[in-house]
């Protein structure tokens, strides 16, 4: 009896294990994470601009928080993002962006005109594309 106790409690500890392993390989994203440097055509926003931005990504929902606090969702695979805008100031719109993690940070450059997404990570010249480099808080 004792050895099958053993057994469904290693059980349980192996099955509970490999579901949060799924949970964060299928949603690598999943944080929080605050703004270390933002950019429009080029150039650097001062951080005033950004000091009390925070994005928080739950699986397939984001939460971003700045002057006011938008709400929708995500989906992102392969270095692509869809974000719709569900409540708050961005409802309804849909942002297309090019993705990526370099050295623990999170990139994100966006097409806030949502008709493509960005072929690279350059905002110079490209009205209505915004670059945000983020860090995750633990």
């Amino acid at each position: 009896m004792r050895i099958f106790s053993y057994l469904l409690l290693l059980t349980c500890m192996l099955s509970c294990s490999s579901s949060q392993k799924t949970i964060a390989s299928k949603y690598p994203l999943n944080g929080t994470w605050v703004p270390v440097r933002e950019e429009m055509n080029g150039k650097a926003l001062p951080a005033a601009a950004f000091s009390t931005q925070k994005l928080i990504i739950n699986d397939d929902h984001y939460i971003f928080n700045a002057e006011s606090e938008d709400t929708g969702d995500l989906s992102y695979a392969n270095g692509t993002m869809d974000i719709y805008g569900r409540k708050g100031v961005n409802t309804g719109k849909h942002f297309m962006t090019r993705y990526k993690m370099e050295n623990g940070h999170l990139i994100i450059c966006y097409n806030l005109a949502g008709t493509s997404y960005p072929a690279d990570f350059e905002t110079k010249g490209k009205p209505g594309y915004f670059l945000a480099e983020y860090e995750k808080k633990p």
